[in-house]
């Protein structure tokens, strides 16, 4: 099994792969403001890929709970000439978190290899679009599109139910829509629609969505979920974060999404040398 599109090819089951960082807009959770100029995309660009990058995910639009999310004009102002030199700066595949099919299209037509979708729909026109490019598709679980309120999973049986069902309801979909399984990245959305007590669980029953054929990404960073104890800087949440997505990787994911690749990388082959 692989993850796999025009110009990238990811074998999975081998390693744990890291999907680098990079916010261009001035107001991301995490790291809002330090990266939205061309000259610190660049030169953060080619750090992650030195620290050991396999994917690097640019954001142009904060999914922060706190701000107003982007109209798709705003997007393509923020990301329109920056992308270009972005992804000039990098030898290895860029990926844009975006939900808009226009912005998207953009993205594949300056040579982006990947579409980081948080939605938690399947667009018709985004599909269209991944079939042209034979982009990669990543597709998130997000039933309420937020990441401040958290969805009730009690009739459902539970997050992980959820999870699942849509999982399998977009396999079905991608495939009537003549996408290949190889080219789609499914990601279980921690922390958007859901509440720690939900992202705990998914971290739990994460073995549950190791199906034949399915490549499964983890995007947990520095998230609400890595703060354990209530005292926490945001420095403090790399080790947390560390830990979790250790958990991950020994239940079954085969990218991790993170904000600092160098800690990620070592943390992540010290475990692919017990669980790969």
């Amino acid at each position: 099994m692989s993850f796999k599109g025009n110009g990238f090819c990811f074998e999975t089951g081998k390693r744990t792969y890291i999907m680098g960082v990079l916010n261009i807009t001035p107001d991301s959770f995490y790291d809002g403001g330090r990266y939205n100029s061309i000259d610190r995309a660049v030169s953060h660009i080619r750090r992650l890929e030195m620290d050991g990058a396999d994917i690097i995910d640019v954001g142009a639009n904060s999914t922060n709970p706190e701000v107003e999310i982007l109209s798709v004009k705003d997007e393509l102002k923020v990301i329109g000439d920056m992308l270009p030199e972005i992804i000039k700066a990098t030898a290895v595949p860029v990926s844009v978190d975006t939900f808009y099919p226009e912005v998207a299209r953009f993205a594949l037509e300056s040579g982006a290899k990947i579409i980081n979708d948080v939605s938690g729909k399947i667009n018709p026109e985004m599909l269209k679009l991944i079939k042209k490019y034979k982009a990669g598709y990543t597709v998130m679980h997000n039933p309420l599109f937020s990441s401040k309120e958290a969805a009730d999973y009690t009739e459902c049986g539970g997050v992980a139910n959820s999870v699942e069902a849509f999982f399998e309801n977009c396999e079905k979909e991608l495939e009537n829509a003549g996408i290949s399984k190889e080219q789609v990245l499914f990601d279980i959305g921690i922390g958007f629609s859901k509440n720690q007590f939900d992202d705990n669980e998914l971290l739990k029953n994460m073995s549950t969505f190791r199906k034949e054929g399915r490549a499964l990404l983890v995007a947990l960073s520095n998230k609400r979920v890595t703060s354990v104890l209530p005292d926490m800087t945001k420095a403090d949440r790399l080790y947390s974060t560390i830990a979790y997505d250790t958990l991950a990787i020994a239940g079954g994911a085969d990218f991790i999404r993170v904000h600092n690749v160098r800690e990620a990388k070592i943390a992540a082959e010290a475990a692919d040398r017990i669980v790969r």
